[in-house]
């Protein structure tokens, strides 16, 4: 058999990721590969450490991407944040707080969880009663934006209850960084991840994180190394960090990272207010044809995600059926359900360049085809 070159067909991604991708994301992608230690690509490395600084409101200096995708962020946080015996708060109210514990326990910690019912937000009032039996925690972690329901916890009032009781904080903002506000400076956040393939609407495999100074100096005071060679910060900051020569630590996803600054040169083009705007302008389009559907939200009003929307599948449809026909016949993309979630909800994604108008229609039109 000969293979020959593989050409994607051309889909609209309204799923939980990845979102739509633009034309000039693409074609910034396809620039020539240059050396990841050559001057112009560390200038370029360089804008990308500003851009990031922006779209998550910090002047954090230990802001960057991981090369690699959202979950590799996700275990850069805890890998450098948690040591062996260390008791970190998990709040857990979907599929990814779940994964925070794991993170946790991998890392010889222990995780105590506080649990909400999946597609409600986290609960301050439980946290604090977590935070004053288990006075010797040392970290609290949780999803401001959880993926799998589309509820969107108060992030500004979990870090300082967090920091009322000494501990640091680890946020999950996957879906939210550039759907939805997010201050990392002004709401104190200690490290925070995401990924590129959500709201910033560039190609999944790069995770930004930032770290603020209380966090870095956790890293830099360990009593062990991280048991991550790779996603060891004070390894990877020698690459990432610091005025002209970097020293190597890994090749960098050259181009990528094309993509992403494209992506973060389009965020600053639009301005975060507006593109938090137009993420809720656009769930409320999709929300009012939804519901002259008869379909229904999984999220209270005032707990949804814009950008992603999940909607209890109406009854008598075939989940998969459903799910199948708008792929092969419309070339549409939604999102299943997860975990004690599936076969009971669909998930709209409205991100970053894929949040528009014609793709609100085109969705419920074809949604309406089918059912």
């Amino acid at each position: 058999m000969t293979i020959t070159s593989f050409h994607p067909p051309r889909r609209t991604l309204m799923g939980p990721g990845p979102s739509d991708v633009s034309d000039r994301v693409l074609q910034a992608m396809a620039r020539p590969t240059v050396g990841h230690l050559d001057p112009a690509f560390i200038g370029m490395m360089d804008e990308v450490k500003t851009l990031l600084q922006y779209a998550f409101q910090t002047k954090n200096e230990l802001t960057f991407a991981v090369s690699a995708p959202g979950s590799a962020g996700m275990e850069c946080c805890f890998a450098n944040l948690v040591e062996c015996g260390d008791k970190v708060i998990v709040c857990q109210n979907g599929v990814f707080g779940g994964r925070m514990k794991e993170n946790v326990e991998r890392c010889g910690g222990t995780a105590v969880m506080v649990e909400d019912e999946w597609g409600t937000t986290v609960d301050p009032h439980k946290l604090e009663d977590a935070l004053k039996a288990h006075p010797d925690a040392v970290l609290v972690a949780f999803v401001h934006a959880e993926t799998s329901t589309g509820a969107q916890s108060d992030a500004k009032t979990l870090v300082a209850l967090a920091h009322q009781y000494d501990c640091l904080t680890i946020v999950d903002a996957v879906t939210s960084l550039t759907g939805t506000p997010l201050m990392v400076d002004e709401w104190n956040i200690d490290a925070i991840y995401s990924g590129s393939q959500k709201c910033l609407s560039a190609p999944p495999g790069l995770s930004p994180v930032s770290f603020n100074q209380r966090a870095a100096e956790k890293i830099r005071n360990r009593q062990s190394k991280v048991q991550s060679w790779f996603l060891d910060l004070n390894l990877v900051m020698g690459y990432w960090g610091g005025e002209g020569k970097r020293a190597y630590h890994h090749t960098a996803p050259v181009n990528c990272l094309y993509g992403l600054h494209e992506s973060l040169v389009i965020v600053q083009e639009e301005g975060l207010e507006n593109s938090w705007a137009r993420h809720q302008r656009n769930h409320l389009a999709l929300r009012a044809g939804l519901e002259q559907m008869g379909i229904s939200f999984l999220v209270a009003e005032q707990d949804r995600l814009p950008q992603l929307n999940t909607i209890y599948i109406p009854e008598g449809a075939d989940d998969a059926e459903v799910r199948t026909r708008l792929l092969n016949e419309f070339d549409l993309e939604i999102g299943a359900g997860l975990g004690a979630l599936g076969g009971k909800v669909w998930r709209i994604g409205l991100m970053g360049h894929a949040s528009n108008q014609k793709n609100i229609d085109y969705c419920l039109n074809s949604l309406k085809a089918v059912l």
